[in-house]
């Protein structure tokens, strides 16, 4: 696939030196989460945000939202301060994600870090959006897949049929997802009790109605 121009996005597992130096190599960009498979680049990131040099100033973006009583506050900041003191292929910023969650008077946070190839020309806002991005399509498409479908647990495994599952995997979620399905664990199981949905085809289509 033609790279040049493009931004790669990915989780920690896409965290490595080979793969970036291939991806900047064919003209593109990486910005990937960076875990404990790197612990020592994950180490100097939150060393670095923790406790920055002196005059230090971090980009800096947020966002909000909200859901019925679930409120997100989404907080990006990042730094070029470690380019020439750590060895990566081409990077050029990196970031601290921060995720704080309110709901029913409980509050969760979360904190990741990242790496990229994209120089300060990028802003901190763009690079929210980007990470933003990827998770939308990990949670729309892959989680659907992996948990809904139960493809992490699925015994087919012979041959080409793990593919033409997968296949159809994404005709079935196309399809609910054109006809307006907004939860697709619910559709599923709405169709399910369908006792007309193996007869008529055009059932399948339904979705809850929204209360």
């Amino acid at each position: 696939m033609p790279l040049a121009g493009k931004v790669v996005t990915g989780d920690a597992l896409f965290a490595q030196r080979g793969l970036c130096e291939q991806i900047t190599g064919a003209g593109g960009d990486y910005l990937f989460i960076v875990k404990g498979n790197q612990p020592q680049l994950q180490s100097d990131i939150a060393l670095l945000f923790a406790n920055p040099p002196w005059g230090e100033q971090f980009a800096q973006a947020e966002q909000r939202g909200r859901h019925g009583d679930r409120r997100e506050v989404r907080t990006l900041r990042s730094s070029t301060a470690l380019v020439g003191y750590v060895d990566w292929p081409r990077m050029r910023q990196v970031c601290k994600m921060e995720r704080l969650v309110k709901q029913k008077g409980r509050q969760e946070r979360d904190v990741r870090y990242a790496i990229t190839s994209l120089g300060t020309g990028v802003t901190a806002d763009k690079l929210l959006s980007l990470v933003r991005g990827h998770w939308a399509i990990e949670n729309k498409l892959h989680w659907v897949r992996d948990v809904t479908f139960g493809e992490d647990q699925s015994q087919i495994r012979k041959g080409s049929t793990p593919q033409v599952m997968a296949a159809l995997r994404n005709v079935v979620l196309g399809i609910l997802r054109r006809a307006g399905a907004k939860n697709i664990a619910a559709t599923l199981r709405h169709n399910g009790w369908r006792q007309n949905s193996r007869s008529n085809p055009a059932a399948f289509l339904c979705y809850p109605k929204r209360e």
